[in-house]
């Protein structure tokens, strides 16, 4: 089994793909992620609808990692999200909270600003 940093590196690096399917595999059955400005999702079914959601208006994205520290079942990634949402690009710091249980995401929590987002894919 992969350590819990490399995982969560990897996820990163899959959001590229655009394929919710991929990005879900990576939660346990009852994972949750909680975009904090919004409500957490739970559940494959859940995720796959919300990620898929999103990424419909996508058509590319690129995520640096600043910083990740990882201790345990616990991994933090400062990153820059950096996507073409609706033609237009959108440059957006984040940080992930990861917890983990046997190799899969059972929790990510995002941080970032809505607004910086908004303003980038409203024009």
């Amino acid at each position: 089994m992969e350590d819990n940093e490399t995982v969560i590196r990897r996820f990163i690096a899959d959001w590229s793909s655009l394929d919710p399917d991929l990005l879900v595999a990576y939660f346990t059955e009852d994972g949750v992620y909680h975009n904090m400005p919004m409500k957490p999702v739970a559940g494959h079914a859940a995720l796959r609808a919300f990620i898929a959601g999103f990424l419909r208006d996508w058509q590319k994205t690129d995520w640096e990692i600043v910083y990740l520290l990882s201790r345990g079942d616990l991994v933090m990634a400062e990153r820059i999200d950096r996507t073409v949402a609706g033609g237009r690009p959108v440059e957006l710091p984040c940080l992930g909270v990861f917890e983990m249980r046997d190799g899969r995401i059972a929790v990510w929590r995002d941080y970032f600003d809505m607004a910086i987002y908004t303003r980038a894919v409203s024009g």
